[in-house]
């Protein structure tokens, strides 16, 4: 355990970033995924600005980094492009 007021406090402040962080990944992941897995191109297509913007807001906040969200968007794209 640290010693310093200020490890302690840097400690609990790491905890509750490291949170809140994982829920807004796993949240943005779900959306990803939820997207991946519809077939319908009309659903696709209305769902990519919402998982467009999440993942933007991620790369924003360094929750992932940029290139991620630039390459999965892209994909995300070519995926509803497919889509029949």
């Amino acid at each position: 355990m640290a010693n310093h007021k200020s490890s302690i406090k840097r400690i609990r402040q790491e905890e509750k970033r490291r949170l809140h962080n994982r829920y807004y990944a796993k949240t943005m992941r779900n959306l990803v995924r939820k997207l991946r897995a519809t077939t319908d191109k009309a659903a696709a297509i209305e769902m990519y600005p919402t998982v467009q913007k999440a993942l933007d807001k991620m790369a924003k906040v360094n929750i992932i980094h940029a290139n991620k969200a630039a390459n999965l968007k892209s994909k995300l794209a070519k995926h509803i492009q497919k889509l029949a």
